[in-house]
């Protein structure tokens, strides 16, 4: 059913399959997905779709500078006739989420999202409320040089398991762009794929997904190359090693197989890994996960 979810996806995100298979994954691995490219390239088309062909309750979320925390969580109202405050839960009680050019926001709304989707619970002076299972942010966010925007600092990029940009289609996509209806618009006429309980099932079974000694001395070569050598401001943490670990068994999963390979890693690390390393002097166009990869032995 895996591979009927991505040909959903494909007929409405065109030539774009990486991308897909990418998104597919990071939501297997249970984690989140930032998306950061310029406005108009298919973000909220992507995210609306996986929540379509998922069977997930979906909300979309548009972050601005006015916007507070209580509009994200809820807020407590009281009741006079029962003399009690009752919790009116906000829309982060859904279990897509579209965080809509999360930098935007100010930093206090930035992390009051960023806590919910650590914890998975928000707690108010009504007490804590857990928030619904499967639960995916999809977080978009314009490029640095775009105005008015608030950069995510590096210790909150770190909640997201991976950062993707679609960028420009295809000529072959685009002119199918031009001419079909609107790619949004299809989504009425097709059926989900899954419901948020299969979904479930499969974020289960990555976890069981084999990973032998030498792809785990892979990962781990990764993590002590990055810190050893004086390329970054800081190597990666242990959770970004976990998160490696989670992403390269959901994309092995994505591929249907039930063990990790040394190319499953190599794949996913771009997304894993790009937004928790900074350079300490540019490396021309080649990024962080280039620099792994380049110096890391492949296991045979």
């Amino acid at each position: 059913m895996i591979k009927e979810l991505q040909e959903a996806l494909n007929s409405v995100i065109l030539g774009k399959s990486d991308v897909i298979r990418l998104s597919i994954s990071c939501l297997l691995a249970d984690g989140h997905l930032l998306l950061e490219d310029i406005p108009g390239m298919g973000k909220t088309t992507l995210s609306h779709a996986l929540a379509h062909f998922t069977g997930m309750k979906y909300r979309r979320i548009q972050f601005t500078s006015d916007l507070l925390p209580t509009d994200l969580i809820g807020v407590s109202i009281y009741d006079v006739e029962h003399q009690r405050f009752n919790f009116h839960p906000g829309p982060i009680f859904s279990q897509l989420i579209l965080a809509d050019e999360i930098n935007r926001a100010t930093p206090k709304t930035q992390s009051a999202l960023l806590e919910a989707m650590e914890e998975r619970q928000v707690t108010t002076d009504s007490g804590t409320h857990s928030l619904p299972t499967p639960f995916f942010v999809i977080a978009t966010q314009n490029p640095a040089h775009h105005a008015g925007t608030f950069l995510l600092p590096e210790s909150q990029l770190d909640r997201f398991l991976m950062r993707l940009s679609i960028g420009y289609p295809s000529p072959e996509a685009e002119r199918k762009l031009l001419i079909e209806e609107e790619q949004r618009d299809k989504l009425n006429h097709l059926s989900p794929v899954i419901d948020p309980e299969q979904l479930l099932k499969w974020q289960i079974e990555c976890q069981n997904i084999t990973v032998s000694e030498p792809v785990l001395d892979y990962i781990q070569a990764m993590l002590q190359t990055s810190r050893v050598q004086d390329w970054f401001n800081h190597g990666l943490s242990p959770r970004a090693g976990r998160a490696l670990l989670r992403a390269s068994q959901a994309y092995a999963h994505v591929c249907e197989r039930d063990f990790v390979r040394p190319d499953d890693v190599q794949a996913i690390l771009p997304a894993v890994v790009n937004h928790r390393l900074v350079f300490k002097r540019a490396k021309g166009e080649l990024t962080p996960a280039d620099m792994l990869l380049n110096h890391v032995e492949v296991p045979v």
